[in-house]
C-alpha cells in the first residue's frame, strides 16, 4: 500500500515535470525565460530523479543509470541558469541541459506507457519491437530538433543588478 502511494506521488511529480518542461521548452522556442515555470520544471525534474532512487531495486539497472545521468545534466543546467545567469556560453549549455532532462523524463514516460497501457503493451510486449523503437526514435529526433532551435532562439534579457 505504501509503495503504491509512493509510486503515485512519483508519477505525479514526473507528470508535473514533463508538463512544466514542455511549457519551458516552448518558452525557450519563443525566446522567453519563463522564470517561474523554469523553477517548477527544474525542481520537479530533480524530484523525479531523486524519488526514483527510493524504489526497491536489485542491482544496477538502466533506470538507475538514467537517474544518475539526469541528475548530472540537471546540475549543469541549474548551474548555468542560476549562478552563471545564462551569460555567454552558459545560455546554450542551459538550453541543452534542460532539453536533455526533459527528454529523459519523456523517455521514461514512453517506457512506462508501453508497460502499463494495454493497447501499447500489445504492440510491444518486450519493448524490443518496432513500435516501441520507432516511438522512442521519433521522441529523440523531435527533442534534438527542438533543442537546436531553442538554443538558437533563446536569448533572454540580461539580468540587471540593482544597487
Amino acid at each position: 500500500m505504501i509503495l503504491h502511494i509512493y509510486t503515485m506521488i512519483h508519477v505525479l511529480i514526473s507528470l508535473v515535470g514533463i508538463f512544466t518542461g514542455l511549457i519551458v521548452l516552448f518558452g525557450m522556442l519563443a525566446g522567453n525565460g519563463l522564470d517561474g515555470w523554469t523553477k517548477w520544471f527544474l525542481m520537479t525534474t530533480v524530484a523525479t530523479s531523486v524519488t526514483g532512487f527510493f524504489f526497491p531495486f536489485h542491482g544496477f539497472t538502466p533506470a538507475i543509470a538514467l537517474g544518475i545521468m539526469s541528475l548530472l545534466v540537471l546540475t549543469v543546467a541549474i548551474f548555468a541558469r542560476y549562478p552563471r545567469q545564462l551569460a555567454g556560453h552558459w545560455r546554450w549549455i542551459y538550453v541543452v541541459g534542460a532539453v536533455i532532462a526533459l527528454f529523459f523524463n519523456v523517455f521514461v514516460g514512453v517506457v512506462q506507457a508501453f508497460e502499463k497501457v494495454p493497447a501499447l503493451k500489445v504492440l510491444a510486449p518486450t519493448q524490443t519491437e518496432q513500435p516501441f523503437k520507432l516511438t522512442q526514435l521519433v521522441a529523440l529526433l523531435l527533442f534534438a530538433l527542438l533543442g537546436i532551435i531553442a538554443a538558437i532562439r533563446f536569448r533572454p534579457e540580461p539580468v540587471r543588478v540593482v544597487n
